[in-house]
């Protein structure tokens, strides 16, 4: 079965980010057997002065495979309880794949214009049978959580994080090579795809974007070889 856990505010100001926690909490549900996960997505939310944040106030999902939804809330309840940072505010959200549903895509899409507040995250995930939980200081990170839940599921919002074999890559892969690294689609800004013998060189920092819920790697040519498109423009894009 396909769940997605979303997770936001496990930091402060001298610790590790999100996105680290939540690449170490699916690799401790996949040491202990708990479930395979598939990637991990990061999603950008509002930046407002009205919304306490660390640093981006940003929030990551895992798309993970298991069979014991109970095991992998608690173990990743307990996770957080003890890495997240002291005067964090962690949420922790576990959704089926199939229970995220308009209302929880629409309160995603709003965490990215609106300020939104605890009362509504809890109503809906109660109402969608989404396992929803603030776990230190406030809770206020179940704002983020479920909005990475919601955001992951509609497919065209955030960048990859990791994938299976994303972050070994470094140098130039023909595209056939890349889907290794569960990259779905290289293209071009404007859609075209490239042949699979196409070497392109990934840098160091090649991530691929949530699009159309594929893995989309964006590359453009200099001097009649293909790069990975500038960290700036991906971030603009996937923010």
């Amino acid at each position: 079965m396909k769940f997605l856990i979303g997770v936001d505010d496990t930091d402060n100001l001298e610790s590790r980010g999100t996105g680290h926690r939540v690449r170490q909490l699916a690799d401790g549900l996949q040491a202990n057997r708990l479930g395979e996960p598939q990637s991990i997505t990061r999603h950008q939310l509002l930046v407002d002065p009205r919304i306490p944040y660390t640093s981006h106030n940003s929030s990551a999902c895992v798309l993970l495979e298991s069979g014991d939804a109970d095991s992998v809330w608690n173990f990743s309840r307990e996770f957080l309880l003890h890495e997240s940072a002291s005067g964090s505010d962690v949420g922790l959200c576990l959704a089926v794949w199939d229970s995220v549903n308009a209302d929880v895509v629409a309160f995603a899409r709003r965490t990215k214009l609106e300020v939104l507040t605890m009362p509504e995250a809890r109503e809906i995930a109660s109402k969608s049978g989404i396992r929803c939980e603030g776990l230190t200081g406030t809770g206020g990170g179940i704002i983020g959580a479920l909005a990475a839940v919601g955001l992951r599921h509609a497919g065209n919002d955030g960048r990859f994080l990791w994938l299976p074999g994303l972050r070994e890559l470094e140098g130039k892969y023909p595209v056939s090579a890349l889907a290794v690294a569960h990259m779905d689609c290289v293209c071009t800004l404007d859609g075209t795809q490239l042949r699979p013998e196409t070497l392109v060189d990934v840098g160091e920092w090649g991530r691929p974007i949530l699009k159309d819920g594929k893995a989309t790697l964006f590359v453009e040519e200099k001097n009649h070889e293909w790069y990975v498109i500038s960290k700036d423009r991906i971030k603009s894009l996937s923010d």
